[in-house]
C-alpha cells in the first residue's frame, strides 16, 4: 500500500525504479532449481506481474533497464514449460510482449523460434476452421507473433524462406494461413491488414534484392480473381480471394510499402514501385469501397516511399519522374483533387498530406533536372484560384503550395485572400483552414522578410511589425470589429495568437486605431491584450500610454458577455503560473465575479470558471513560492520577507472569500444562473486549494507540497473547506429543480467532502430519501435517486455497498449467481407488469404479437386500472379530451420506468460479461436469453418514444457485450433478435402502429449497431439487404390503407439505420441503392409508402452530404461537396438521377397546345439533391455535362416550384467556365413582345438565368464581352416588365434580373426601367391578379435603391392603392430606409403627417406595420447606441394630442393584440418626448406611467415587456434629462421629478425581468440616464451591463428622488416578505398537491440579491433622514408600523435552530425557496431598523438598538452554523457597523 501511496503522488519515476531494483534483488536470490520447480499457474502469475511492470515503465529507459535484468530467467523458464505444454495459445499475447518490449526476453526467444513458429504453425487450422477464433483476438495475437517474429529474428528466418536446402514446411504453412487470411478467410480487417504486413516483412528477410523483388512480383497476384501460385522464396502456396472487398489488395500493397527496403521495391527493370505498386493503389482509391481510408493512406505511403528512392529512381530511368503533362502527374493529381471533399473520416486528411508530398517531390525533380519555369506550380494556383471560396481543399492547397510560390505571387495573383479569409472566419467549418493559411502567410512573409533585414538592426522587429501592418493590420482590424460574432471570436482565436508569435511588435499597430466607446472596438481590444499576454508574456499594463487599466474597467462592466469574458481573460491570463496576481487586479476580481454570477450564457459560465481557475492557480502556484521562499530565506532580508508575507496574506485572503462567496448564492430561490455558476466556481476553489487527489485525471492534479500551503491558512483560521454548514448547504441543493444543479453538488460532495456524513445527517437525509423515492412526481423521485446514490457512496456499510452497481471493486465481488438472476427476474416481472398495465392485463400482454397497443387501446387500459383502484366507473355519455392526473400519473411510471429497466439492464450485462472469467460467469446463456426477451418487449410492445429511445441506449451495450463475447453461443443471440426483427418487418400486420413503425426498426438499428467497426459488419449487410428486398416487394393488389405494410415498415427502419449516429459512414456503401429505391418509391400509390419514402431519402441526402455549413451571413444553402466530388463518390446515382431528368424533360417536349402537366413524383428531390451540391467547381473530366440539357428544358415545367429549384440546380451543376455562354444561350431565346411565347418557360428561362447571374457576378469584376452581350439582350426585352407582360410572375423574375445587372446597366435603360414601374404603380388596378402584390413589393424595392426615384415615391405616398403603402412602409421596417439620411427624413416626414389616418385604419396589420415603420425611422434604429439623444421634427400641434389619445386609448382598452399594443407603445413614447406643451402633458404622462407600470409586469407578454423597455429608453431618458437639468419651471420640474421615481421603480422591474433582452434594454435606458447626466454628448454612449446598470439606477433613484413621497415604498416594494410566522406555516402545510409543479412567472428574480441591493440605499436613506423633514416622517411611520413585526419574526427565527443535531424539519425548511428570501429581507429590515434607532431619537422608543443588534447577531451566527448562509452585503450589515454600507 505504501508503494502505491507513493506511485501516486511524488516521485513516481523515482519510486517506480526503486521498487524494480528490490524485486530484482529478490529474483536473483532464488536459485534456478527452484524457479525451474514452479507450477504453470506460479509461472504465470510471475510472467503477468512482470508484463504489468514492462507497460507501466515504458517510457522509463532506467527503469526498462532493470526490468531486463529481471526478465532473462523467467522467460527462460516460461519459454521453456511453453515447449513442452499444448497451450502456446495461451501464451501468444505473452510471447508478442517479449518479442516486442523485452530485449533479455527477445534473446530467450531467439534460440527457441523454431519451436515457437511450429507451435503457431499448429495453431492457425485450428484458429482458422472455427469462426468465433478466425475473427476473434486469437487469430489477430497468432498473426502478430509471426510478424514480430519476422521482423525481429529475421536472421533466423531468412535461411528457412530462402535456402532450399532448409526449406521448413512450419514457414510455408504459416505463409499458407497467413495468405488465406489476407485473402479474406477472416472477416476481422485488421487482422487481414496485419497478415498482408507479416507476408510483406517474411518477403523483406531477403538478402538478394532480385529474389526478394520475385516474391514481391507474385504478391501483386493478388489483384487477379483467379487463384495463382504464390513463390517466395524456397517456400510455395496457392492463393485462392475468398471475396471482392478489395481488403487483400490493401493488405498486400500496405505491407509492401511499410515492410519492404528499396533494394527490393526497385529490383527489377520495370520497377515494382512505379509499375507494379502504384496501378494498385491507383485502382483502390479509384474503388469503391468501404476501406477507403487506408487506401488513401496506402497512397501517402506510396508517395513518402517514393520520395524516399527518389535518388535511386533517377538513376535507374534516367528521366524526371514528374514531366509535366505526364500521366503519372495526372493521375496523381486527379486521384488527390477528386478525394480532397470525401465524406469518409480521415481521407481528406491523406489527400492534403499527398498533396503535399507530390508538390515536395515536383520541387525535387525540377531542382534534379534543372526546370526553373515550374509550371506545374502556377497551373495548380489558377486552378485553385477558381475554386468556390466555400471549398476547404482550397485553402489547404494554397497552404501547401505558399512556400514554393512565395507571399508575393499569391497574394498578387490571388488578391481576394483577404475577403476570402473573412468569409472563412465566418463559417464555422471553414475557419480553422482559413486560419492555417493565414498562419501560413504571414509565417512565409517572416521567412522573406527577415531575409533581407540585417540582424544587428535594433529597429528590425519594429520594421518587420510595418511590414506586416501595411498588408494585415485593415484585415485583423475588420474581423475584431466586425458584427458577426463567428468572425469575431474566430479571429481572435485563431490569428491573433500566430500574430503575435510571428510578428509580437504587431500589437501596437492594432491597438493604435481602437476607439473604446466605438461600437466592436472594446471587445477588440481586449481580445488583442489578452491575447499579446498569453501569447508573449509581455505586460498589458504598459500598453498604450498607460490607459489600459481604464479600458479594462470598461470592458469588465460592458453589457457584452463577450467583452466581459475577454477582459476577464486578459486578467486572469498569465504564461508563467507563478506570476502572483497583483493587489489591483484581486480587487477588480471581487468587483467582478459578484457581477457575473447569473449571466444566462452557458459559453459564458464555463469561460468564466475556467479563467477564474486560472487566476486561482497563479495564487496557489505564488503562495506556494512564497511558503518556500520563506522557509530557505535568511535573516536580514525585512523588507522582501514583509512583501512576501503581505502577498502570501493577500491570495489566502482571496481564496478564503472566494470560497465563501458561492454558499450565499446556493439557497433555494436564487436562480438556475447563479447557482449554476457558483457551484461551478465553488468546484474550481476545490480543485485548485485542496490536497485532493484525482486518479483519473492526468493534469490539474494538487502539487506535492499544496499541504505547506493548506497548513498555513488554516493557521490564520481560515480555508475550513468542508465544515458542517457548507456541507448542509450542498446538501439543499440536491432537491434542486434542475438535475444539473443536483448533479453538480453531489459531484462535489462525493469528490472533496468526508468520507461518510455524520450520524445525524445522514439519519435525517435517509428520512428524506425515502419520501422523495415515494413521489408520484418523477423529479422528485430522480431527487431521491440521487440522494440515495450520495448516501450509498458515503456509507461505509459493506451491505449497502453490495447494492451498487457503480462500486470500484469488481462486481463478481459483489454480485453472485442467484442474485443475479433474481435481480433479472425482479426486472422481467416489472416490465410484464408495466406492459401489462398498458396492454390492458397480463394476458393481452403475454401474446405472441409484437406490436403495441394503440393509443386508444393505452388510454382505455390505464382507465379501466383507475377505474377498479379507485372503485368506481367513468360516468356515461362523459368523453374527457384531457388526460387528468391520474393517467397522466400511470402512463409517466411505465414509461419512465421501462426506460430505466432497458438502461439498468444494459449496464449491468455490460459489466457483468467485461470482467466474466472463463471459469464463472454470473449469467448464463438462458438468463442471456430471458434479458434479450426484456428488451425485446420494450422495444416492440411499448409505443412511448421515450422508453423505447431509453431502452436503445441499454439494449446497444447489451448487443455490444454479446458480440464482442468469444462464446459464438452468445453471440447468435443478438443475430437471432435480429432475424426475429427483420421477420417481423417482412409479416404483415393486422393493426397499424405509427407511420414510424414504433420500437422495430431500433431495436434492428441497435443490433447492427454493436457491430464491431473493424470487422464486415454481416449482420448490416443482411439487414440491408432483406430490408431494401422487402421494400421493393410489390403491393398486393387488396392492401389495406388502415394496416402497416411491410414494405413501409422496411422503409421506416432504412431510415433509422441511415441516421443512426453509431453507424456512421458504414451506411454510405449502400447509399446509392436506398437513394434509388426512395426515389422510386415516391410513385407509389400508397400514401404512406410516399411519406415513408420522403423521409428517408430527406436522411440519406444529408447522410451522403455531410452536416451543412453553418455561417451568420445567411450564405450558403449548399453543402460542401461539389457534384464532381459526389459522383465520385456515388457513381451508381449518376446515370439513375440523370435519367430522372431526362424522363421529366422529355414529357414536356411536344406542341405548344399540347398539355404537359405530367407528375414525375421523384424529379424534385432530385432538384433538391442536385441543387445543394456546392456551385463553382470547375469539371475537368466534363462528364457532368449531360446534366445541362435537361436541366435548361425544366424550365418549361408546368410546376412552379420545380421552375425555382430547377434554376438552383443549373448552377450548381455548371462549371464556372459555362456561365456566360448559358446566359447568352438563355437570354437569346428572350421573345420579342410580337413572339408567342409559353409563360412557364419564359419564367423559368429567367430564373435561370438570374441564378446563374447571382453567381457569376458574385466577385468583383470587370464586365467580359459576353455580359455586354447579355445586358443588351437584357435590355432589348424590356417589355417584360411592363404592362404589356400580363403575367406578374414573369415581370418579377425580369425585375430581379435587371436587379442583379443594375452596377453593369446603363442610365438610359434604369430610367425607362423605373418610368415604367412608377407608371405601373400609380395606375389604378382592377380585379384580383395573381403575383400582382408580389411583383409591386419587388418594383418598390428597385425604385427605393435610388435616391431620386424613393423621393418621388413616397411623396406620392398617399395618393397609392393601400397595398402599396402597406409595401412602402414594410419596406421600411425592413430597414432599408436607414442608411440614407435624407430619404429617412422624407419618410419621416410622409409617415408622420400620415399618422393619425393610419390609426383611423380598420386593419390592424396596416396600423402596426405603419407603427413599427414610424418607430424604426424616428427612433433611428437601435437606440442601445445613440450617438446623441435623438431630435426630431415635431408633429403640427392639434394632430399631435389627437395622435396620442388614440395610442394610449387602444393601450389602456388593450386593443389589438400584443404585436400591434407593443408598437404602439413605442410610438407613443416618441411623440411624448417631442410634446412640448406642459399644461396638458401631465396627465397624459400620468397615464404613460400607468401603462408601463401595467405592462412590466412578468405576467405581460413579453413583446410588452420589451415594449416598455423601449419606451424608458426613448422617452423617459428625454423627460429625465430634462428634469435632471434643473432649467425647467417649477410646476413642470413637481410633474416631472413625481413621474421620474416611477419611471426608475419600471426600470428596476425590468432589470429583473426573466427575459434577457428586456433587462438588457432597460440596461440601456440606465446607460442613457448616466450618459445623460455625464454631459459628454461627443462621446457614445457606454452600454453597462445588467448587475451594474441595478445599482446605479438605485442610486440615482436616491441621488434624486430620496425624499419623493414614494421613494421609500419604491424600495421596499422589492423587497420580498418577511412575515417568518406565515412562511413556516405555509411549509408546514405544504405537500405535493398535483403531478406536476407550476413554475414561477418570473424564474429568474431573485428576492434574495434584491435585498442585498437595496439594503445600502435604505441605509443611505436613514443617513438623510435630518435633511428633509418629509422623509423623517415617512422612515418614522415605517418603523413604528414594522418594529414589533421585526422583533417577532427575529424571536420565531432564534427558537427555530435546530441545536446541535439535525432534524427532518430544518432540512426541510433549508430547501424551502421562500424560507431563505423571507429572511433575507428579515434581515434587511432589521438592519434598517436598527440604523433608523441609532440615527433617529424619534425612534429610539420602539425598540431597544443594542438588545436588537445582539438579537440579529445571534440569530445571524445560528443560521450560518446550522447552513444558512447571506449574501455578503447582509452579512456586513449585521455583523460589522452598518454605517459602512452606505459608503
Amino acid at each position: 500500500m505504501n508503494n502505491d501511496a507513493c506511485m501516486n503522488r511524488t516521485g513516481v519515476k523515482r519510486c517506480k525504479e526503486r521498487c524494480l531494483e528490490e524485486a530484482a534483488q529478490l529474483l536473483r536470490q532464488i536459485p534456478e532449481a527452484q524457479l525451474g520447480g514452479l507450477e504453470e499457474s506460479h509461472l504465470l502469475l510471475l510472467v503477468r506481474l512482470l508484463m504489468s511492470v514492462q507497460l507501466q515503465v515504458v517510457n522509463i529507459s532506467t527503469a526498462c533497464r532493470k526490468v531486463d535484468q529481471v526478465s532473462p530467467a523467467v522467460v527462460c523458464f516460461f519459454t521453456a514449460q511453453c515447449s513442452r505444454q499444448n497451450g502456446i495459445s495461451l501464451k501468444l499475447h505473452i510471447s508478442c510482449m517479449f518479442l516486442e518490449d523485452s530485449t533479455a526476453g527477445r534473446e530467450v526467444l531467439r534460440g527457441s523460434y523454431l519451436s515457437l513458429l511450429k507451435k503457431v504453425s499448429e495453431l492457425f487450422p485450428v484458429v482458422l476452421q472455427q469462426e468465433s477464433l478466425r475473427d476473434g483476438p486469437m487469430c489477430y495475437a497468432a498473426v502478430k507473433v509471426c510478424l514480430q517474429t519476422f521482423q525481429l529474428l529475421s536472421g533466423e528466418v531468412a535461411p528457412l524462406v530462402w535456402d532450399k536446402e532448409r526449406g521448413d514446411p512450419t514457414v510455408q504453412k504459416i505463409l499458407q494461413a497467413l495468405m488465406d487470411i489476407t485473402l479474406g478467410q477472416c472477416c476481422n480487417r485488421d487482422t487481414r491488414l496485419l497478415a498482408g504486413t507479416a507476408v510483406a516483412m517474411l518477403i523483406n528477410t531477403a538478402s538478394e534484392s532480385r529474389a526478394g523483388g520475385a516474391a514481391a512480383w507474385s504478391l501483386l497476384h493478388v489483384s487477379d480473381s483467379e487463384p495463382w501460385p504464390l513463390t517466395v522464396g524456397a517456400l510455395q502456396v496457392q492463393c485462392a480471394p475468398a471475396g471482392k472487398d478489395g481488403v487483400g489488395r490493401l493488405a498486400v500493397s500496405r505491407g509492401l510499402l511499410t515492410c519492404c527496403r528499396p533494394h527490393i521495391l526497385l529490383s527489377s527493370h520495370t520497377c515494382l514501385l512505379l509499375k507494379g505498386l502504384f496501378p494498385l493503389v491507383f485502382a483502390l482509391c479509384e474503388a469503391k469501397l468501404d476501406c477507403h481510408y487506408f487506401a488513401f493512406e496506402v497512397l501517402t505511403l506510396w508517395l513518402k516511399k517514393v520520395k524516399e528512392c527518389l535518388a535511386d529512381i533517377w538513376k535507374m530511368t534516367g528521366v524526371r519522374l514528374l514531366p509535366d503533362d505526364s500521366s503519372l502527374q495526372q493521375q496523381l493529381i486527379h486521384i488527390i483533387w477528386t478525394n480532397a471533399e470525401s465524406p469518409v473520416e480521415g481521407v481528406s486528411e491523406f489527400a492534403r498530406s499527398a498533396f503535399c508530398l507530390l508538390l515536395d517531390l515536383y520541387e525535387m525533380d525540377c531542382e534534379q533536372f534543372c526546370d526553373t519555369k515550374k509550371t506545374l506550380y502556377f497551373t495548380l494556383l489558377q486552378r485553385i484560384i477558381k475554386l468556390p471560396w466555400e471549398s476547404k481543399a482550397k485553402y489547404h492547397r494554397l497552404c501547401a503550395l505558399l512556400p514554393y510560390l512565395g507571399t508575393g505571387t499569391v497574394l498578387d495573383q490571388y488578391a481576394e485572400i483577404p475577403s476570402h479569409l473573412l468569409k472563412c472566419l465566418s463559417t464555422n467549418h471553414l475557419s480553422p483552414c482559413g486560419s492555417e493559411l493565414y498562419k501560413c502567410l504571414i509565417q512565409q512573409q517572416r521567412r522573406e522578410l527577415s531575409t533581407g533585414l540585417q540582424k544587428s538592426d535594433s529597429h528590425s522587429e519594429l520594421d518587420l511589425a510595418d511590414q506586416w501592418a501595411k498588408r494585415w493590420r485593415p484585415v485583423l482590424h475588420k474581423a475584431l470589429t466586425s458584427d458577426v460574432t463567428l468572425l469575431q471570436n474566430n479571429s481572435a482565436t485563431h490569428l491573433l495568437p500566430c500574430t503575435f508569435q510571428v510578428f509580437p511588435s504587431s500589437v501596437d499597430h492594432l491597438l493604435a486605431s481602437l476607439d473604446p466607446y466605438a461600437p466592436g472596438h472594446l471587445h477588440a481590444w481586449a481580445c488583442i491584450a489578452s491575447s499579446y499576454r498569453a501569447t508573449t508574456g509581455g505586460s498589458p499594463w504598459a500598453l498604450r500610454g498607460g490607459s489600459t487599466l481604464e479600458t479594462l474597467q470598461l470592458a469588465l462592466g460592458s453589457a457584452d458577455d463577450k467583452v466581459r469574458l475577454a477582459a476577464l481573460n486578459l486578467l486572469c491570463c498569465s504564461p508563467k503560473t507563478k506570476d502572483t496576481p497583483t493587489t489591483e487586479e484581486m480587487s477588480i476580481m471581487k468587483l467582478f465575479i459578484p457581477q457575473n454570477l447569473n449571466c444566462e450564457s452557458s459559453p459564458f459560465r464555463q469561460h468564466f470558471q475556467a479563467g477564474v481557475k486560472r487566476f486561482l492557480v497563479r495564487i496557489r502556484d505564488g503562495c506556494l513560492a512564497q511558503v518556500r521562499g520563506q522557509k530557505g530565506k535568511k535573516k536580514g532580508d525585512m523588507t522582501d520577507s514583509e512583501r512576501a508575507q503581505e502577498l502570501l496574506e493577500q491570495g489566502i485572503g482571496f481564496v478564503e472569500w472566494l470560497g465563501q462567496l458561492p454558499y450565499s448564492y446556493l439557497a433555494p430561490g436564487h436562480n438556475y444562473q447563479r447557482k449554476k455558476t457558483a457551484l461551478l466556481l465553488l468546484s474550481a476553489v476545490l480543485e485548485t486549494c485542496t490536497d485532493t487527489w484525482n486518479p483519473d485525471k492526468k493534469k490539474g492534479q494538487p502539487p506535492a507540497n499544496m499541504g505547506s500551503l493548506i497548513k498555513c491558512a488554516t493557521q490564520r483560521g481560515q480555508w475550513d473547506f468542508f465544515c458542517r454548514s457548507k456541507q448542509l448547504v450542498l446538501i439543499s441543493c440536491l432537491e434542486d429543480s434542475t438535475n444539473e444543479i443536483r448533479e453538480l453538488a453531489a459531484g462535489l460532495l462525493l469528490r472533496f467532502f468526508p468520507p461518510s456524513f455524520p450520524g445525524d445527517i445522514a439519519a435525517v437525509l435517509l428520512t428524506r430519501t425515502k419520501q422523495l423515492l415515494r413521489s408520484p412526481r418523477v423529479q422528485e423521485a430522480q431527487m431521491g435517486a440521487l440522494m440515495m446514490k450520495v448516501l450509498l457512496q458515503k456509507s461505509v456499510s459493506l451491505a449497502l455497498q453490495k447494492c451498487m452497481l457503480e462500486a470500484g471493486s469488481s462486481v463478481y465481488d459483489t454480485l453472485d449467481h442467484s442474485l443475479t438472476v433474481e435481480v433479472l427476474g425482479l426486472l422481467e416481472s416489472i416490465s410484464v407488469l408495466l406492459l401489462g398495465v398498458l396492454y390492458g392485463g397480463q394476458d393481452a400482454c403475454a401474446t405472441e404479437e409484437d406490436a403495441p397497443p394503440s393509443f386508444c387501446d393505452m388510454g382505455n387500459a390505464i382507465s379501466s386500472l383507475i377505474a377498479q383502484t379507485s372503485g368506481g366507473g367513468q360516468a356515461d355519455g362523459e368523453e374527457c379530451v384531457l388526460l387528468s392526473e391520474e393517467h397522466s400519473l400511470v402512463l409517466t411510471c411505465c414509461w419512465v420506468s421501462l426506460k430505466e429497466i432497458g438502461i439498468f439492464l444494459g449496464s449491468l450485462v455490460e459489466r457483468i460479461l467485461s470482467e466474466s472469467k472463463p471459469s464463472k460467469c454470473l449469467l448464463g446463456k438462458e438468463d442471456l436469453k430471458r434479458a434479450s426477451k426484456v428488451f425485446k418487449n420494450i422495444l416492440l410492445k411499448c409505443r412511448h418514444w421515450g422508453a423505447v429511445e431509453g431502452c436503445c441506449v441499454g439494449f446497444t451495450k447489451f448487443c455490444a457485450s454479446l458480440l464482442s463475447s468469444n462464446d459464438p453461443e452468445l453471440r447468435d443471440i443478438p443475430a437471432h433478435m435480429l432475424k426475429q426483427g427483420l421477420q417481423v418487418v417482412q409479416c404483415p400486420r393486422s393493426t397499424s402502429v405509427t407511420r414510424r413503425a414504433a420500437g422495430l426498426p431500433m431495436l434492428i438499428l441497435c443490433v447492427v449497431s454493436a457491430e464491431e467497426a473493424s470487422k464486415a459488419r454481416p449482420l448490416l449487410a443482411h439487414s440491408m439487404q432483406t430490408l431494401l428486398e422487402t421494400a421493393k416487394t410489390p403491393l398486393p393488389e387488396n392492401w389495406d390503407q388502415t394496416l402497416d405494410l411491410p414494405q413501409v415498415c422496411a422503409v421506416h427502419t432504412l431510415q433509422a439505420l441511415v441516421r443512426g449516429s453509431g453507424l456512421g459512414v458504414a451506411v454510405l456503401q449502400f447509399a446509392p441503392a436506398v437513394a434509388i429505391l426512395s426515389l422510386t418509391l415516391l410513385s407509389s400509390p400508397c400514401w404512406a409508402m410516399r411519406n415513408a419514402a420522403l423521409q428517408l431519402y430527406s436522411s440519406l441526402c444529408s447522410r451522403m452530404l455531410g452536416q451543412r455549413p453553418s455561417s451568420e451571413d445567411g450564405c450558403p444553402t449548399q453543402h460542401g461537396m461539389s457534384p464532381a466530388a459526389f459522383f465520385f463518390h456515388y457513381p451508381a446515382l449518376q446515370p439513375f438521377l440523370l435519367g430522372e431528368l431526362r424522363g421529366a424533360a422529355q414529357d414536356l417536349q411536344g406542341g405548344p397546345d399540347e398539355a404537359k402537366l405530367h407528375l414525375q413524383p421523384s424529379l424534385y428531390p432530385v432538384l433538391t439533391l442536385l441543387a445543394q451540391l456546392q456551385p463553382g467547381v470547375q469539371d475537368s473530366t466534363e462528364t457532368l455535362s449531360d446534366f445541362l440539357p435537361p436541366l435548361l428544358q425544366l424550365s418549361a415545367s408546368p410546376i412552379y416550384s420545380v421552375r425555382v429549384m430547377a434554376s438552383k440546380a443549373l448552377v450548381a451543376m455548371t462549371p464556372p467556365s459555362e456561365y456566360m455562354s448559358i446566359l447568352v444561350k438563355l437570354t437569346a431565346q428572350l421573345p420579342s413582345p410580337q413572339n408567342r411565347c409559353c409563360h412557364n418557360r419564359l419564367h423559368g428561362q429567367l430564373l435561370q438565368i438570374k441564378a446563374i447571374l447571382e453567381r457569376a457576378l458574385c466577385t468583383d469584376s470587370a464586365p467580359s464581352a459576353a455580359l455586354s452581350e447579355v445586358l443588351s439582350r437584357v435590355d432589348a426585352s424590356l417589355w417584360l416588365v411592363t404592362d404589356a407582360q400580363r403575367c406578374p410572375l414573369v415581370r418579377a423574375v425580369y425585375l430581379g434580373v435587371a436587379d442583379t445587372l443594375r452596377r453593369f446597366c446603363c442610365e438610359t435603360y434604369l430610367s425607362k426601367l423605373s418610368d415604367s414601374l412608377m407608371h405601373d404603380l400609380q395606375t389604378p388596378q382592377t380585379g384580383l391578379q395573381v403575383g400582382l402584390s408580389s411583383f409591386h413589393q419587388q418594383a418598390i424595392h428597385f425604385l427605393c435603391a435610388d435616391l431620386n426615384w424613393a423621393r418621388q415615391i413616397w411623396n406620392s405616398f398617399s395618393a397609392v392603392s393601400p397595398d402599396l403603402r402597406l409595401s412602402l412602409v414594410a419596406w421600411v421596417v425592413d430597414g432599408r430606409s436607414l442608411q440614407q439620411t435624407i430619404l429617412k427624413e422624407v419618410i419621416q416626414r410622409v409617415l408622420q403627417s400620415n399618422l393619425k389616418e393610419a390609426l383611423l385604419s380598420h386593419s390592424v396589420e396596416y396600423r402596426r406595420t405603419y407603427l413599427a415603420a414610424l418607430v424604426a425611422v424616428m427612433a433611428g434604429g437601435d437606440s442601445s447606441l445613440p450617438q446623441h439623444l435623438p431630435q426630431w421634427a415635431p408633429l403640427e400641434e392639434p394632430v399631435l394630442p389627437e395622435c396620442l389619445d388614440l395610442l394610449l386609448g387602444d393601450l389602456e382598452d388593450q386593443r389589438g393584440g400584443p404585436e400591434f399594443l407593443s408598437q404602439a407603445l413605442c410610438a407613443a413614447s416618441l411623440l411624448l418626448s417631442q410634446w412640448s406643451d406642459s399644461s396638458t402633458k401631465m396627465s397624459v404622462l400620468l397615464r404613460w406611467c400607468s401603462i408601463l407600470e401595467r405592462h412590466r409586469s412578468p405576467d405581460a407578454p413579453e413583446v410588452l415587456r420589451m415594449a416598455c423597455a423601449e419606451a424608458l429608453c426613448v422617452a423617459g431618458v428625454p423627460l429625465m434629462s430634462h428634469s435632471l437639468n434643473k432649467h425647467s419651471t417649477l410646476p413642470e420640474f413637481k410633474m416631472l421629478n413625481l413621474s421620474g421615481f416611477r419611471l426608475i421603480d419600471t426600470g428596476l422591474y425590468l432589470l429583473q425581468d426573466q427575459n434577457q433582452q428586456v433587462r438588457m434594454k432597460a440596461a440601456c435606458f440606465t446607460s442613457m440616464l448616466h450618459h445623460a447626466r455625464g454631459g459628454d454628448s461627443r462621446r457614445r454612449v457606454y452600454l453597462m451591463q445588467v448587475n451594474r446598470a441595478l445599482p446605479q439606477l438605485l442610486g440615482l433613484l436616491l441621488e434624486e428622488c430620496f425624499d419623493g413621497p414614494g421613494t421609500l415604498e419604491v424600495l421596499l416594494s422589492h423587497l420580498p416578505q418577511s412575515d417568518l410566522r406565515s412562511v413556516l406555516r405555509e411549509a408546514s402545510e405544504m405537500g405535493c398537491s398535483s403531478l406536476y409543479e407550476q413554475d414561477e412567472a418570473n424564474v429568474f428574480a431573485e428576492p434574495s440579491v434584491m435585498s442585498a441591493h437595496v439594503l445600502p440605499r435604505l441605509l443611505q436613506m436613514a443617513e438623510k433622514h435630518s435633511e428633509s423633514s418629509a422623509l423623517a416622517q415617512s422612515l418614522r411611520a415605517w418603523a413604528e408600523q414594522s418594529a414589533a413585526q421585526v422583533a417577532d419574526s427575529l424571536a420565531v427565527c432564534k427558537d427555530l435552530q435546530p441545536g446541535e443535531t439535525l432534524t427532518p424539519a430544518w432540512l426541510a425548511l433549508l430547501m424551502d425557496p421562500h424560507f431563505h428570501s423571507t429572511l433575507c429581507s428579515l434581515f434587511t429590515r432589521a438592519a434598517f431598523l436598527l440604523q433608523l434607532l441609532k440615527t433617529s431619537d424619534d425612534a429610539r422608543h420602539l425598540c431597544d438598538p443594542s438588545s436588537l443588534r445582539t438579537t440579529l447577531q445571534e440569530v445571524c451566527s445560528l443560521l450560518s452554523e446550522n447552513g444558512v448562509h447571506f449574501a455578503p452585503a447582509l452579512i456586513a450589515a449585521v455583523r460589522a457597523d452598518p454605517l459602512g454600507m452606505c459608503k
